[in-house]
């Protein structure tokens, strides 16, 4: 974006300063981030989140937002160079009690003057845990930063938990630490070193009990239904019960009928590790497109695209409902993972849209961990990711199906349309919502683009034909110089009427007379192929009766003739 252009863009977002949104200036953010309590980053972070949570929009001029920009070259986060990621870790580290969930910091930096605008998206606090900065709580009173009123604390404090609505929150009395699995913890102390490198000293150090409370897996050392779903011995599923943490992993052969199975059960860290190196039949997929532009083969899919979707399935399934997350393999063509509990986000499109995650989920407590151990993304944007990889791949983006209680992902492994895949080759500058709705056209999902969607597309010169038959424009195919692309353009793009007229005038003047059945023949493979058998007839009714209209033709017991 330009300047004048994400200037506009903040306006239209975040139009006013109140209880939910901050402007600053914070031209060098060096001495602004951690600086001077009460007037930096950590202490506006604290109070947004002590309130109902909004947004910190960083290099803007207060009332005008006009874009100043900030430096952030002499900064640093542990040794690190400021980035959106290390400005999120640093704000947890400061920021006691601050949830990782829903914290995002975006970054824009303006095309024609190169200034740096941060917009922090800050969560609400948690139930009874207000956040502190400095070692003091913080809130807004009208434009005034100020330390927590009484008042204030005393009404998060007396806030109903969060532990009695996140049933993976919830404190198993009987169950102790010897009921986990000791090469579970094994590998979530690995991927939580993994994630916090600077500090695998300090963690090495730490005992099993205290590795589990600092990973938000337990709380005060005792077990949580998270902590056996994910670390759980198998002969500690009992302590879940109504509740059934089960992946049953079915393979279908290509006439859909049932090859193998089996039933994957806890910890999960594990389940799921077994499942996507030993079970899921990974295989290479080669690429029938002509020319060098496609490489000879690869993995059918990606470690991340394999591992997210059931990730995500276990983090957003609706335990109470005491339902197995179902993974089916169709072979050598797609992925589908299904768990039961109501889509949380608006809709996918938006999730994807959006550069910042939903902040809302089913399962706080359990994703936290999950993210803490390296099983979901930890800037929250995994279903956009995985769009993304499908992109890399030329292959159909994923397929979302929200119904009866239930989130269906389906993934293709491999190119659906030829076409499709060469116009991302060619068009590496199409965005993801424009690639979504080239992508329900390739589906022939004309039901789901909005007339406004149609609109931008024809705008954008990608798409011709009516919204029951719309099919890829010259505008696209152009790019790609591919003549196999571009004869199928030909064959769908529709000629005048006056075309296929004249071609029934000439047949009439050379053999004086056609049934019905010699015009269709004459016109058939001339209509385009976009058109199926029925449309087609109509297309030739519709032909015959305009001729007779104007007085051209005329029929007689079904055959027609030139009218003298």
């Amino acid at each position: 974006m330009t300047e004048q252009e994400l200037q506009q863009y903040i306006r239209q977002r975040y139009p006013e300063e109140n209880a939910r949104c901050e402007w600053k200036e914070m031209k060098n953010l060096k001495n602004s981030f951690n600086g001077k309590e009460g007037n930096d980053v950590l202490s506006y972070v604290s109070a947004i989140a002590n309130m109902e949570g909004g947004e910190l929009v960083i290099g803007v001029k207060d009332q005008t937002l006009d874009i100043v920009g900030t430096d952030l070259s002499a900064l640093t986060f542990n040794g690190f160079a400021a980035t959106p990621l290390t400005a999120t870790f640093k704000l947890v580290e400061q920021c006691v009690n601050l949830s990782s969930e829903g914290l995002c910091v975006e970054e824009f930096i303006t095309e024609d003057t190169q200034k740096t605008v941060w917009i922090i998206h800050i969560p609400k606090h948690q139930p009874r845990r207000p956040v502190y900065a400095h070692r003091k709580a913080w809130q807004r009173i009208a434009d005034s930063l100020v330390e927590m009123t009484q008042e204030r604390m005393q009404r998060i404090l007396s806030e109903p938990s969060a532990v009695f609505g996140d049933w993976t929150a919830n404190i198993i009395e009987d169950a102790t630490i010897d009921d986990l699995d000791p090469d579970a913890i094994r590998m979530a102390r690995e991927k939580y070193t993994e994630r916090h490198e600077i500090r695998a000293k300090e963690i090495e150090s730490w005992d099993d009990a205290t590795f589990l409370n600092k990973a938000k897996i337990t709380r005060a050392g005792k077990i949580t239904n998270a902590a056996i779903i994910l670390l759980g011995r198998e002969e500690s599923e009992h302590f879940l019960s109504p509740a059934v943490c089960v992946i049953r992993w079915k393979l279908l052969a290509k006439d859909d009928k049932n090859k193998d199975f089996r039933n994957f059960h806890i910890p999960m860290i594990k389940a799921v590790d077994e499942i996507t190196k030993e079970y899921i039949r990974n295989t290479n997929y080669i690429y029938t497109i002509s020319g060098n532009m496609f490489p000879e083969n690869m993995k059918r899919y990606d470690m991340f695209t394999l591992r997210e979707p059931i990730n995500n399935a276990i983090g957003h399934q609706d335990y109470g409902m005491s339902t197995r997350i179902e993974l089916l393999e169709y072979e050598d063509e797609k992925l589908v993972v299904q768990n039961y509990g109501q889509f949380i986000p608006d809709s996918v499109e938006d999730v994807v849209e959006r550069d910042c995650p939903d902040s809302r989920y089913r399962n706080p407590f359990l994703m936290e961990a999950m993210c803490n151990v390296g099983m979901a993304d930890t800037e929250g944007g995994g279903i956009k990711k995985l769009f993304v990889e499908q992109k890399k791949r030329f292959f159909p983006m994923p397929i979302y199906t929200l119904s009866d209680q239930k989130v269906r992902c389906e993934i293709q492994g491999k190119v659906l349309d030829e076409n499709f895949a060469r116009i991302l080759v060619n068009n590496p500058e199409l965005s993801l919502p424009e690639i979504i709705l080239l992508d329900k056209v390739q589906k022939k999902k004309y039901a789901d683009l909005t007339n406004d969607a149609i609109a931008l597309l024809r705008q954008k010169g990608f798409v011709e034909g009516r919204k029951t038959n719309l099919y890829l424009s010259y505008k696209v195919v152009e790019s790609s110089k591919h003549i196999g692309l571009k004869a199928s353009y030909i064959k769908n793009k529709s000629f005048d009427d006056s075309y296929y007229k004249k071609l029934i005038i000439d047949y009439l003047e050379k053999f004086k007379s056609a049934s019905r059945k010699e015009i269709e023949e004459l016109l058939m493979d001339k209509l385009p192929e976009v058109l199926d058998e029925i449309q087609k007839y109509n297309k030739v009714t519709n032909l015959l009766a305009s001729l007779r209209k104007e007085g051209k033709i005329h029929v007689e017991r079904r055959i027609w003739f030139l009218c003298k």
